[in-house]
């Protein structure tokens, strides 16, 4: 078994016991937590300081997902999707009742995305669940692109930070309605 193989299996670890884990995009770091646990949704919220009025984006690992969490997957949206994922593209989409309202604030929509990043979907491949992930910063602080910086964020409150290095692009992802 491989280093990272071996960080995968203990950050899904953590996941499935309704912790926190910080994981690496190709945008920024994410503050990731399993969207059916209301638990480690509330963390995420309490650990940012973040208003729950503010949705959360639901990372996947595959296309096939997007069905588990939306009513529909409108023809345009999908071919964005064919286009830009794995990547920084999230599209909002009409969402079932399964996805938790604490997630959407509450709304009808859900924001799906696929990151871009192997290690990041290795782990999503390796969980049960998509995970809820804003970036892995205080609300309204900048937005981590190291493991470093995410640390420095939150020391010693986070139990794992998935070190993926350095993230390619340093902005968050784009955001298309349907």
């Amino acid at each position: 078994m491989t280093l990272v193989s071996k960080d995968i299996l203990k950050a899904a670890e953590i996941l499935k016991r309704e912790e926190l884990v910080a994981i690496p995009t190709e945008t920024v770091y994410g503050l990731a937590g399993n969207i059916y646990s209301e638990t480690a949704i509330k963390k995420i919220f309490e650990m940012k300081k973040r208003p729950f009025f503010n949705p959360l984006i639901v990372h996947i690992h595959s296309m096939e997902q997007v069905m588990e969490l939306a009513v529909n997957f409108p023809d345009k949206a999908k071919e964005l999707a064919q286009a830009f994922w794995p990547g920084s593209l999230t599209l909002i989409l009409p969402k079932k009742n399964e996805v938790p309202d604490l997630i959407t604030a509450r709304k009808d929509t859900v924001g799906i995305r696929m990151p871009q990043h192997e290690l990041t979907l290795e782990l999503l491949r390796n969980l049960d669940f998509p995970v809820a992930a804003p970036s892995a910063n205080p609300f309204t602080h900048i937005s981590p692109t190291t493991a470093q910086h995410v640390k420095n964020y939150f020391d010693g409150s986070l139990e794992m930070v998935l070190d993926g290095g350095n993230c390619e692009n340093g902005i968050e992802s784009t955001i298309i309605g349907f």
